[in-house]
C-alpha cells in the first residue's frame, strides 16, 4: 500500500529518533493523526488540554533531554495557541519542531474555515518555516527542519495542508530536480575548539587577573566539573544565571549562587569587585548586574557567536562547546596562590546561607513563602527534576532549592512567561519515568494552564506541584511598588481551592497554611505514588526583594507606601521582621538602613 504524506512525515521523524509528540487533535491534522495511530508502537502521542502547553512541553522535553522536542496543532487557532511556548523555546535556545495543519491546498487564501497562513504568522519565530507542497516534498522538508532546529538550537515549523496528508506519492508528481533519496538523516557534533592562539590570549587575560569571577549559564550545564576546576585554578567564585543553576551544586565552596533580582548579595558583590570576568554559556540579560564597562577584562565562551559581546565588552571570545573549550583552556591556566577574593566571597556566602535559613524557618502566620522550598529542598532526590513558573515563586525556588547530584532545574528564561512550570514538569516526567519531578508555581501562573493537571492524571505522571497561593500576581505587584513607585493595582486574583481542584481532576490534594504542619505534609506529598497538588497558603505581603537593595529601589518603595499602598503596615512589618540580619549579608545595605523613616 502506498504511503501517505502523513506516513512519510511520521516515519521520517522516527528515523530521526523522535519518540514523543505533544499536541491536541483537530480537523486540520486528521491525516497526521491517522499516521500516528498506525505507528503508535514506535512513537507516542501525549494529548494536552491546550496547545500552548504542548509547545511548553516540547521546550521542556528539549531542555531536560537534550533531544528534539516536537509539538503538533491543528490549522489556524491551534497554531496560534502554540506560539507562546514556541517563543519560550526560541529564546532559551531549545530545538523544537512545530507541525501545524493547513486548509486544503487548492482553497488556501479563500477565507475557508481556519484558513490562516501560519507560515506568515511564524516568520519571526521559526528560521525554518515551510508549507509542505505534496508528499514528495515531505522527507526533504522534515530533514531540513530538524537540521535547522538542532543545528541552530531554535524552532522549526512545518505547515501541512490537510489534503496532502492523505495523498500518496502516486498522487504526486516529483519534479525533475528533486532526486529521490538526495537527503539523509545525520546528526553532527558541535564540539569545536578555537585555535591555540585564541586560547592562549584568553589564558593570558585570565592569568593576569587578580580578582577573577566566573559567570555560568545553561550553556555550561554539561561542563560542571570543568567549571569547578577553573574556579579552583583562578581562585574565583562561580556565579550562576538562573538557567545555569544546575551547573555546580549549591553547596560547592566555589559558588555564590544566583545573580539578578532573585540572586544573592555575594554574587552581586563579586561582579562589582572583579577585575576579570569569565562568561561561560550565558548571555544573562540584565546589563546593570555586569561589571561596569572598563572595570574588568572579559573572556566569553559560547556556542553562538552572536552572543559574544552582546551584554558586556569582551576582550576574547571563544566560540564552541563549553566543555570542549574548557578542557583545552585549563592546561593553559596558572593556579593562583592568592585566594583572598574567593575567601571573601565564601565568607559572605556563609552569612547569606544563614540568612536564607533564618528566612526559611520562620513560624509566622500567614506562612512565609520561603518556608515551602526550604523544607522541600532537603527532601528531594539527588536526581530530582525541578521546574518553576515565573513570578515570586521563581525567587523562592532560586534561593532555597539547593542543587546537588544530577538534579536538573529549569524555568522560562529570556521570555520569562507565566504558565510554563506545570507543562515543563509533565514533559520531564514523560521523558524520565521514575524520576522525582517537582514543580514550584504561583497561583496566577498555574491557573493559566491548570487543565494540564488532568493530563498528568491521564498519563499517570507522579508529578508534585507546589502552589504558592497568595491570591495575587505577586511579582507584578512588587514591580509596581518597588520598580515604579506606584501602589498595587489590578493584581488581585480570585482564590481557588487547589486541593479540591486536584481531587476533581483525579489527583491528590493537600493544603498547607501553618509552618508547624508544613514539613509533615510535604513529606506525605512527595511520598505519594501519583500526581499531587500542594496548595500552600502564603503571605502575599512578603517582598521578594533583590539580594542587594539599590537606593533607587528603596526610594520607589517609599513612594508607593506614601502614595497609598493599601498594605503599608504589613509590608513594613515584614521588612523589619525579615531583614534585621540582612545588613550583615549585604555589607550594611539592607532596607532598614535605606528607607526614610525606618532606618533612621
Amino acid at each position: 500500500m502506498a504511503k501517505t504524506g502523513g506516513d512519510l512525515l511520521i516515519e521520517r521523524l522516527i528515523e530521526w529518533g523522535v519518540d514523543t509528540i505533544f499536541g491536541l487533535p483537530g480537523d486540520g491534522i486528521n491525516g497526521l493523526f491517522e499516521s500516528l495511530r498506525t505507528h503508535q508502537d514506535q512513537i507516542r502521542f501525549i494529548q494536552v488540554r491546550h496547545e500552548e502547553a504542548a509547545a511548553f512541553m516540547a521546550a521542556g522535553y528539549a531542555k531536560f533531554t537534550g533531544k528534539l522536542g516536537v509539538c503538533m496543532a491543528t490549522s489556524g487557532c491551534g497554531g496560534f495557541h502554540l506560539m507562546n511556548g514556541l517563543y519560550d523555546a526560541k529564546y532559551d535556545g531549545q530545538p523544537v519542531l512545530a507541525i501545524t495543519g493547513h486548509t486544503f491546498h487548492d482553497i488556501s487564501g479563500s477565507f475557508y474555515q481556519q484558513d490562516a497562513d501560519l507560515t506568515k504568522v511564524f516568520m519571526d519565530l521559526a528560521p525554518y518555516n515551510e508549507r509542505i507542497m505534496g508528499p514528495d516534498h515531505v522527507v526533504g522538508a522534515v530533514d531540513q527542519a530538524i537540521r535547522t532546529a538542532l543545528g541552530q538550537r531554535t524552532v522549526s515549523h512545518l505547515s501541512f495542508p490537510k489534503d496532502f496528508q492523505d495523498w500518496t506519492v502516486s498522487d504526486d508528481t516529483r519534479s525533475m530536480p528533486n532526486v529521490k533519496g538526495h537527503t539523509s538523516v545525520l546528526k553532527v557534533s558541535t564540539n569545536i575548539t578555537p585555535d591555540l592562539e585564541q586560547l592562549q590570549r584568553a589564558a593570558d587575560i585570565i592569568n593576569a587577573g587578580q580578582k577573577v569571577a566566573i559567570l555560568v549559564g545553561r550553556g555550561a550545564l554539561k561542563a560542571g566539573d570543568e567549571v569547578i576546576q577553573l574556579a579552583e585554578a583562578v581562585g574565583g567564585p562561580i556565579i550562576k544565571a538562573l538557567l545555569g543553576k544546575a551547573v555546580v551544586p549549591d553547596d560547592s565552596p566555589y559558588t555564590t549562587g544566583g545573580i539578578g533580582l532573585l540572586g544573592t548579595a555575594p554574587s552581586q558583590d563579586a561582579l562589582e569587585e572583579c577585575d576579570t570576568l569569565i562568561m561561560i554559556g550565558s548571555h544573562f540579560p540584565y546589563l546593570d548586574y555586569y561589571p561596569k564597562p572598563g572595570q574588568a577584562h572579559t573572556v566569553q565562551i559560547d556556542l553562538d557567536p552572536t552572543h559574544i559581546g552582546m551584554r558586556t565588552p569582551v576582550d576574547v571570545g571563544l566560540v564552541g562547546d563549553s566543555k570542549t573549550i574548557l578542557l583545552a583552556l585549563l592546561s593553559l591556566i596558572n593556579r593562583k596562590e592568592e585566594r583572598q577574593f574567593l575567601e571573601k566571597a565564601q565568607e559572605r556566602m556563609k552569612f547569606w546561607r544563614e540568612l536564607m535559613t533564618e528566612r526559611g524557618t520562620q513560624t509566622a502566620i500567614p506562612m512565609k513563602p520561603q518556608v515551602v522550598p526550604h523544607l522541600i529542598s532537603p527532601l528531594l532526590n539527588d536526581d530530582a527534576i525541578i521546574t518553576c513558573d515565573c513570578g515570586n515563586n521563581t525567587t523562592w525556588a532560586a534561593r532555597h532549592i539547593q542543587m546537588r547530584g544530577t538534579m536538573q532545574f529549569s524555568t522560562s528564561g529570556l521570555l520569562a512567561t507565566m504558565g510554563s512550570g506545570l507543562p515543563y514538569a509533565i514533559a520531564a516526567s514523560v521523558a524520565y519515568p521514575g524520576r522525582q519531578v517537582v514543580a514550584l508555581v504561583g497561583d496566577g501562573g498555574f491557573t493559566m494552564l491548570m487543565g494540564e493537571m488532568a493530563t498528568a492524571v491521564k498519563y499517570k505522571l507522579p508529578i508534585k506541584v507546589f502552589i504558592f497561593h497568595n491570591n495575587s500576581f505577586g511579582q507584578i505587584k512588587w514591580e509596581q511598588i518597588v520598580m515604579e513607585g506606584n501602589p498595587e493595582f489590578g493584581v488581585d486574583i480570585q482564590s481557588i481551592d487547589f486541593a479540591a481542584y486536584a481531587k476533581a481532576c483525579g489527583a491528590t490534594g493537600f493544603t498547607i497554611d501553618d509552618p508547624k504542619n508544613a514539613a509533615e505534609i510535604i513529606r506525605q506529598a512527595l511520598a505519594h505514588d501519583g500526581p499531587v497538588i500542594v496548595d500552600a497558603i502564603v503571605d502575599q505581603n512578603e517582598p521578594p526583594m533583590p539580594g542587594k537593595i539599590t537606593t533607587d529601589q528603596a526610594i520607589e518603595l517609599t513612594k508607593a507606601l506614601i502614595r497609598g499602598e493599601r498594605d503599608t503596615s504589613d509590608i513594613i512589618k515584614n521588612i523589619i521582621g525579615n531583614q534585621l540580619s540582612e545588613a550583615v549579608a549585604t555589607k550594611g545595605r539592607s532596607l532598614l538602613t535605606m528607607l526614610p523613616g525606618i532606618g533612621k
